[in-house]
């Protein structure tokens, strides 16, 4: 059973090290920025800017997975990362760090992740058949895994900030990116994209038309669209209101402490909730899946809204992450089954790019909105929206039949 299983370790080890040096530089290049700028602004500059090259770039990445292979491109993803980590160090030794270089580096470390999450996403399917487990459960198990990268890697990060200095930390990212390329090299399976591409000769599409094949079957997939468009509205309204107005609730009350409690209950509910996915997946039938985290995030986030004392408003959110949970693992369980080996990694990149350009999109408005009408008005709208929102979803005629 160990030797099974190991497959299954392997990629969630990658999946774990990639989480935490991701999430280990999105929080030193802002720390590194104000220790030699002193500027905030250009802080929330650069990582504005260095979330277009994902965005931008991530159907790409899709179609070198389908076409190049999972793995090839899951361990090249990982060492250019590590690359263009250690550029950071390397550089400010040589030639010194100004903000315009710091900028540069960041956008250049931005290009290769979709491409990783994407073939590590991809691989899902080939590492449950070598294992002999169960699908569902394992993509639980695979965003379960990598929210605890999130949610670790600033900890951590902070920690080595503080132990060894901000420019040692990209060092230690740099070294979680090869350690996730290495598990990958050594992980030994087969790859169902390209046995699907060789089976069916699928040699016609080329250049841009092979490129935005994900967009198109995407598309035409009413369920896998109607969700997509509902996940990325939810998503838009769910996250500004982690980043932006709980943010400007509780510095509003100077309770930074608390912040930080409600922001983990969060995270906590939503890694229990896509590690549940699989225990839910044997139980009930992915349309109540889905009716059930989509009500339950409606009914969850419109307490919160009412901004009531701290205690409650964290039990809320811990309701709210634990309801958002499985909505990703059981969107990546319709892609695996609704799509063809060999384009899953076009769909789920474009997905990726979606996703990237909703929560900033929703950011930006939320924040003008704080500004304008103020925290309590702000929540209240936003709540009312997600839930209607998501209560649409489940009234939707292509959501309502099974699949």
């Amino acid at each position: 059973m160990p030797g099974r299983l190991n497959p299954i370790l392997l990629l969630q080890a990658a999946n774990l090290c990639s989480g935490l040096g991701n999430a280990m530089v999105t929080l030193a290049i802002p720390w590194l920025i104000l220790e030699r700028t002193d500027s905030a602004a250009f802080a929330g500059l650069v990582l504005a800017i260095s979330s277009l090259p994902p965005l931008l770039l991530a159907p790409f990445g899709g179609w070198l997975v389908d076409r190049i292979g999972r793995r090839a491109v899951s361990v090249g993803s990982d060492i250019l990362s590590a690359l263009s980590v250690t550029a950071f160090p390397i550089v400010a030794w040589l030639f010194g760090l100004s903000g315009p270089v710091i900028l540069l580096l960041a956008l250049l470390g931005a290009l290769f992740d979709p491409a990783g999450y994407t073939a590590r996403k991809a691989l899902l399917t080939d590492a449950a058949r070598a294992a002999g487990v169960d699908q569902q459960q394992l993509n639980g198990v695979h965003d379960g895994v990598f929210s605890i990268g999130w949610v670790a890697g600033p900890a951590l990060g902070a920690w080595l900030i503080a132990a060894f200095g901000v420019l040692n930390t990209f060092w230690a990212a740099a070294a979680l990116f090869l350690v996730s390329a290495l598990c990958i090299a050594f992980l030994r399976i087969g790859d169902l994209g390209q046995a699907a591409r060789e089976d069916r000769g699928d040699a016609a599409l080329s250049g841009r038309a092979s490129v935005v094949r994900g967009f198109v079957v995407l598309w035409e997939d009413r369920v896998l669209r109607t969700l997509t468009i509902a996940y990325l509205i939810i998503a838009a309204i769910y996250l500004p209101t982690e980043s932006i107005v709980l943010a400007a609730h509780f510095e509003a009350l100077r309770e930074p402490a608390s912040l930080g409690f409600v922001i983990s209950m969060l995270a906590a509910g939503a890694t229990i909730g896509a590690f549940g996915f699989g225990w839910l997946s044997a139980r009930l039938s992915r349309p109540m899946i889905l009716r059930v985290t989509l009500v339950g995030t409606a009914v969850s986030i419109l307490p919160m809204a009412l901004l009531p004392p701290v205690s409650w408003l964290a039990t809320a959110g811990f309701f709210l992450g634990l309801f958002w949970g499985p909505l990703n693992p059981l969107v990546t369980t319709l892609i695996q089954q609704r799509v063809p080996a060999d384009e899953q990694g076009r769909v789920i990149s474009v997905q990726l790019s979606a996703f990237y350009a909703a929560p900033p999109l929703g950011m930006l408005l939320t924040g003008l909105a704080v500004e304008r009408w103020g925290v309590a008005d702000t929540y209240l709208a936003l709540g009312v929206a997600l839930a209607v929102t998501a209560l649409a979803a489940c009234l939707s005629k292509a959501l309502r039949s099974d699949f």
